[in-house]
């Protein structure tokens, strides 16, 4: 299937991740523009990491897609290409948040590597926290700390990432983590790429990367907690998301961070309650 052609239900049908899943607490107005930005996040991605594109053709797409963003293009395909251009006229994301996305997309053209954690929180705020940006004009917020809601979540759900996606990301020859952290717990960037560092060092590493992750979790709810019902209720569709993450990070740290070995995530029982427990409680 074309993903440009294809629509962003099908798109978001196909590709099976937990935000999808988190899609289905929203009205159906707002899950169909959600299933929109899910969609143009997924098919940028892919741009960027999927084999069999030359760097030619990956800036060509991505560049592509900025000028939908900015309505140069006045020919948007069938499927995707004509849904995002109608979001964007019925006043859809902000575009600065959308140019943010794509520029996450060209930071990941080249394997990032991060010195420091600041270094590494300015990638996750374009591959994630702007995702989450846009998200909060989907989901109808109004208050300007849901702004501050979102970033915060965003760091937190992709640090997560990051750690869960140790291991795969090693065979692929990438590091997320950065640098001086590895050194502050005695380890290198060739310990993590054979596959086997120091058990010990390693879950001292992964122990400090989760209470990162768990810090901007924390301030995400302490920010929800403020803000007014209407957008608390708007967002309970990142709540889900930060309530699925948070458990696939308390799996892995009781569980030793075993992210060589292992591929984290919830069971669909699981799944399925947070799901509930949403729709119930908010």
């Amino acid at each position: 299937m074309d993903p440009t052609n294809a629509s962003a239900s099908e798109i978001v049908r196909r590709s099976g991740s937990n935000l999808a899943f988190a899609l289905a607490v929203l009205p159906r107005r707002r899950r169909a523009d959600m299933q929109v930005l899910y969609a143009f996040c997924r098919v940028v991605d892919d741009l960027v990491d999927e084999p069999g594109l030359g760097p030619a053709e990956r800036q060509a797409g991505l560049r592509r897609w900025r000028e939908l963003v900015d309505g140069a293009a006045t020919d948007p395909s069938p499927g995707l290409e004509s849904e995002f251009s109608a979001l964007l006229r019925r006043g859809g994301p902000d575009r600065a948040d959308l140019h943010a996305i794509l520029d996450g997309m060209e930071m990941d053209l080249a394997p990032p590597r991060f010195e420091t954690a600041d270094e590494l929180r300015r990638y996750c705020y374009h591959v994630a926290s702007a995702v989450g940006l846009a998200s909060a004009t989907l989901f109808g917020c109004t208050a300007p700390a849901s702004r501050a809601y979102a970033e915060q979540l965003g760091y937190a759900l992709q640090w997560t990432n990051i750690l869960r996606d140790v291991g795969e990301d090693a065979r692929d020859g990438r590091i997320f983590l950065p640098r001086e952290d590895l050194r502050r717990f005695g380890l290198g960037e060739s310990d993590l790429l054979s596959g086997t560092p120091d058990p010990a060092k390693f879950a001292r590493l992964m122990k400090h990367e989760a209470t990162v992750a768990r810090a901007h979790y924390g301030e995400a709810r302490r920010i929800l907690a403020d803000l007014p019902r209407t957008d608390r209720r708007a967002l309970r569709s990142a709540e889900l998301m930060r309530r699925i993450y948070t458990r696939i990070l308390d799996t892995m740290e009781r569980d030793g961070f075993r992210v060589f070995g292992t591929r984290y995530r919830l069971g669909k029982c699981r799944m399925l309650g947070e799901f509930l427990r949403t729709m119930i409680f908010g």
